[in-house]
């Protein structure tokens, strides 16, 4: 999550790591205005890739532009193959924490100037940034703008069936918060419309363990 420095990919719950795994008065929640409360997964966040997101940055092409890289798991996964791969986040310390693991990244929110506009092979928005600036339609119009024609967005969504939620939301863990944000979350039917209007054409729609990702290819 760009503005925050933590994902908001939630928390299911199992293996070792994952948010409760903590100490209630640690673990990490997205908090709504409107009551909305959702785990976050802040040690997947953290961590190296894992094989579940390596399974599908496997058949990407670079350049790759990861938006909202977070602490830069996925541009150190793919230039681990050899594949170039740039991550932007608007949180100063995230992206200290990807510089600090070898991963190129910059301080910059999506929607500012970024190089490479129009010629990117590949977008990532993973871990639920399709949230980010809460407006998908607006995020997905600048994605777009940023790929090189017939370039592919990588999504993850939410499950099937969730409506689009726009939101107020911030991060609280123990007895920090951070700033209001908005934000939104929304599964693959709600996507759809939303990308094809953006200028995309909807490819394969993927369920991996429990995560859901959706290949969106950009027009002329």
């Amino acid at each position: 999550m760009s503005t925050t420095a933590l994902s908001s990919r939630t928390a299911d719950g199992s293996g070792p790591g994952s948010d409760q795994d903590e100490s209630p008065h640690l673990r990490a929640r997205l908090c709504g205005r409107d009551g909305t409360t959702i785990a976050l997964d802040v040690a997947g966040w953290a961590a190296d890739a894992d094989a579940l997101e390596r399974r599908q940055l496997a058949d990407l092409d670079g350049p790759v532009l990861d938006i909202g890289c977070g602490p830069g798991r996925l541009v150190v996964a793919l230039a681990e193959r050899g594949v170039a791969a740039l991550g932007v986040d608007a949180s100063p310390a995230a992206v200290r924490l990807a510089v600090g693991r070898q991963a190129t990244a910059l301080v910059r929110s999506v929607f500012e100037p970024l190089p490479g506009t129009g010629r990117w092979r590949s977008a990532l928005l993973f871990d639920g940034n399709i949230g980010i600036g809460g407006d998908p339609l607006r995020l997905l119009q600048r994605t777009h703008a940023l790929l090189a024609v017939g370039g592919v967005a990588l999504v993850e969504t939410a499950p099937p069936g969730i409506d689009l939620h726009r939101f107020e939301a911030r991060v609280e863990r123990g007895g920090a918060v951070s700033a209001w944000f908005p934000w939104a979350r929304l599964g693959v039917q709600a996507l759809v419309p939303i990308a094809v209007e953006a200028g995309f054409d909807v490819g394969p729609v993927v369920q991996d363990d429990d995560r859901w990702f959706v290949e969106l290819i950009a027009r002329p």
